[in-house]
Order: C-alpha cells, then sequence, then structure tokens
C-alpha cells in the first residue's frame, strides 16, 4: 500500500552533541533521522475505553480502581485492582466468533486498542478474506506476563488432569509470548516486523523506542507500538505474595493507588492495552493523515543490578542516565521540559525516583516541571503501562493541560520539597510543549520517552 524508501539511520549522540547543523529537509530532524509522528492511540483502560472517554476520565480525575472479589476469595492481603469494563460487548462489535475464539484477555485488550489506534491514523480495517498485506507497517506490542490466565485456568488443570485433548486447538496461540503481537499482524495485515517486546514495567514505554527506531531507519513506515496485561488474580498474585500491593485501602478502592504520598502502602494492579501508531512524518504528511505529536527521543538502558539497583529496585544513577540519554535523542534541553509523567507506583521507590527527575533535569525544589502519576486513576497495568500511560501524555501534550495525580493530598515527606509540581486537580497548559514520559521495570531496566508538540 503505502510505500517508503530506506533510508539513512542515525545514531543517538550525546548531549554535548546537539549543537551539530541541521538539514533542510523538514522530514527529517537536525541529524538526519526521519522524524517520527503520532497518528493514532487506542485505549482499554480501567476507567475508560476508547480514546474519547480516556481525555475525559483523566480530565476529570476519574479512578478505575475496584473491589475483586476474585481477590477476596483467594485470600489476598490486597482485595483492590483496576480492570477495564465492558470489554465484552465491544469484542462481539470488533471481532468475529472465530477470532475470539482465539483470544484470550491480553489478545482481546491489544486487540481493541491496535483497531482504534489504525482508525484513529486514518486508516482502514482490511478485510479478513481479502490478500491485501501491508508491508511497510509492523508492530512491537508487548506484554509482562502474558497468557497467564490461560495458563492457570486451562492448561495446568487440564494437563494434571490428563485431559490434553480439551486444551483446544489455539492454547499455544494463548499461552506464547509473541502471541499478542502476531494475533495483531492477522487482524490487520501487517507485513513488516511483528515481535513481542517484555521488560517489567518498562514494557510499552520500550516499545515506542523501539519502533521509532525503526522508523527513522526507514525499516518501516508506521510501526503500531504498546503494550497489553490482562486481568487476572493469578497475575497479580506473586505481587501479593511480595507483599508490594496495598493492603490499607481496601474499603476505598479508588483512594487506594496512591503514587507520592507519604501514606501509599504500594501500588495496586491494573491491566488493558494502549497502542500508539508511530508513523515517519514523511509517510503522514503524503497521505495526509491527522498527526496528534511528535515522538522527539528515547532513551533505554538497565542499571546492571548496581548502585542501589537490584531485580525489583532501580539504579538511580541508571535512572538519572535514562533520562538525560532521552533528552540528547530529543535535541532537547531539560531547561525546554514543561512536564513529566512519571513512572511513580505509590512504593517506597517514589521519593528516588522524584530525585532523579530533579537531577537529571537540573532543577531546584519549586522549579521541577509538573509531576502527575497516571497510575493514581488506573493502577499499575504492569505490561500495559507504558502503553496506557504513553496514550495519557499523546492528550496532555496535544491538548495542554496535565491530569491531576490524585490520592497524595499528603505528600511524602522526601517529596515535600517539590510539591509544589504535583497537580491536585488537572490544570490547563497550553504552551505545554515537552513531556517526558518513563518507564522503570523489575530487572533494572528504564526507557523513556520524549514527547513535542508537533509543529512542521
Amino acid at each position: 500500500m503505502f510505500g517508503g524508501a530506506i533510508g539513512d539511520g542515525g545514531a543517538k549522540v550525546s548531549q554535548n552533541d546537539q549543537t551539530q547543523g541541521s538539514t533542510n529537509n523538514p522530514y527529517s530532524d537536525s541529524r538526519g533521522r526521519k522524524r517520527v509522528v503520532v497518528t493514532g492511540i487506542g485505549v482499554i483502560a480501567p476507567n475508560a475505553n476508547g480514546v474519547p472517554d480516556f481525555e475525559m476520565a483523566l480530565r476529570e480525575g476519574r479512578s478505575g480502581l475496584k473491589h475483586q472479589e476474585t481477590m477476596v476469595e483467594a485470600k489476598f492481603g490486597c482485595t483492590v485492582a483496576g480492570t477495564p469494563e465492558g470489554v465484552d460487548a465491544l469484542c462481539e462489535k470488533t471481532f468475529t466468533e472465530e477470532e475470539l475464539m482465539a483470544m484470550n484477555m491480553n489478545h482481546r485488550y491489544a486487540g481493541l486498542a491496535a483497531i482504534e489506534a489504525w482508525r484513529d491514523a486514518g486508516l482502514t480495517r482490511p478485510a479478513a478474506d481479502s490478500d491485501e498485506v501491508f508491508w511497510e507497517t509492523g508492530a512491537i506490542v508487548g506484554t509482562g506476563i502474558g497468557g497467564m490466565d490461560t495458563i492457570a485456568e486451562k492448561v495446568v488443570p487440564l494437563t494434571n488432569a490428563g485431559k490434553i485433548r480439551r486444551m483446544g486447538s489455539v492454547c499455544v496461540e494463548q499461552v506464547m509470548a509473541s502471541g499478542i503481537s502476531a494475533r495483531l499482524s492477522g487482524l490487520l495485515a501487517l507485513g513488516n516486523q511483528v515481535t513481542t517486546n517484555s521488560s517489567a514495567c518498562s514494557t510499552g514505554t520500550e516499545a515506542l523506542s523501539m519502533g521509532m527506531e525503526r522508523i527513522r531507519a526507514g525499516l518501516a513506515d508506521r510501526m503500531l507500538c504498546g503494550g497489553a496485561e490482562a486481568a487476572s488474580h493469578y497475575i497479580w498474585s506473586g505481587f501479593d505474595a511480595m507483599r508490594v500491593l496495598n493492603r490499607k485501602s481496601n474499603d476505598e478502592p479508588e483512594k487506594a493507588s496512591r503514587p507520592l504520598s507519604a501514606s501509599a502502602g504500594g501500588f495496586i494492579p491494573g491491566s488493558g492495552g494502549g497502542v500508539v501508531m508511530l508513523e515517519s512524518l514523511e509517510s503522514a504528511i503524503a497521505r495526509r493523515a491527522p498527526i496528534r505529536v511528535e515522538l522527539a527521543g528515547s532513551g533505554l538502558n538497565c542499571g546492571g543490578h548496581r548502585m542501589g539497583g537490584s531485580m525489583t529496585s532501580p539504579n538511580p544513577t541508571s535512572v538519572q542516565r535514562c533520562i538525560g540519554d532521552a533528552l540528547a535523542d530529543a535535541n532537547i534541553r531539560p531547561e525546554q521540559v514543561d512536564a513529566i509523567n512519571g513512572h511513580l507506583t505509590a512504593t517506597g521507590a517514589d521519593p528516588k525516583e522524584v530525585e532523579s527527575w530533579a537531577r537529571a533535569l537540573e532543577r531546584e525544589p519549586g522549579s521541577l516541571p509538573s509531576l502527575t502519576a497516571t497510575k493514581s486513576l488506573i493502577g499499575h497495568a504492569l505490561g500495559a503501562a507504558g502503553g496506557l500511560e504513553a496514550v495519557a501524555s499523546i492528550l496532555m501534550v496535544q491538548h495542554g493541560f496535565v491530569h491531576a495525580s490524585i490520592n497524595c493530598e499528603d505528600v511524602h515527606p522526601e517529596i515535600e520539597k517539590h510539591a509544589a509540581s504535583i497537580p491536585h486537580s488537572t490544570i490547563e497548559m497550553p504552551d505545554l510543549d515537552v513531556l517526558v514520559k518513563a518507564g522503570f521495570g523489575f530487572g533494572d531496566v528504564n526507557a523513556c520517552l520524549v514527547f513535542k508538540r508537533y509543529r512542521e
């Protein structure tokens, strides 16, 4: 369909190299790399399904956290989670009966979000019986724990009972890690790179970085990127066993996710799917596609489980380096950052993260950019977190606002010096030009994105 020539890639450079010459090509950045924009977004979230309602939920500070009877029955310490509602009805409208039989909850969340992003980008979903393949369009859509619900509810019990034949022919498709992206390739006839990444809580954020690099290198015109995670107590049980979920707010579900708060007692598990259509600016202009924002740069690294980093805790130095790498890649100076959508999980890592933002952006107390946590509204969606929070970040940049970080009226004492930067209600920011989004995951892995208001 929409062809694209192979172009020159560009290596990331240090912040000291930002002053090199610019190009006269409007489709390339100052280093000659293809500019990457967002032409479509799709979302299935605990507090809203679909982009218009999700934006409204963000603006209203609407929580999607609810009491979960399955967690009570399984004797969890935490009995609150974020689970999308009304998904079955959406699936019936969107997928055929045959497609639904082959899709578990993870696939369904990803499929609904990806199809919305596809249509939002001005594309028409191809017929299932057509020979049309979009050779210049691919997908990097990840998941943290994937088909755990299928494994727990079907594979293990049927195997243990000696009833393997009752598993059905689509079981492998549902449990294999790559099933989520492979399913999207069939739903949308994707012909470019199609893969599943998995880097714990930074998965969705990392996926956008990887997709951006493929487009920059001229290897694809469009890439669907993001993440999804099913709603299942089987997925959440290990975290409850670690005692990292909040057990103190079971009677007030909407107040249970408390990033930046002194009374934060751990994170609240979430679920859903967030998918972003990345596209080269050249391709988007050629087909007159809607452009929401520009993805100007990214950073990826690992702390090596050193200097305070571990399997479950980020190395603060690596976090600061990741933020700095993303800014350098985007050719953005620290003082140009207007807003931050942090990882901010409502654990003991929050104060360290905020300090890392302050150091990376060279900001003194009182001058940190507006700092918000989407997890306060939807919980921590694990492998889907980066995709969902990227969609929130894109909406904030495009429409000039920063949503509230709720439930932190009692700001953590170690964060108090930056309290003025935390919005407790939505603030309008018509001049918001640059927002930085980060994800920090188990394994000491970090990912950071720089979204920028699109200008020709």
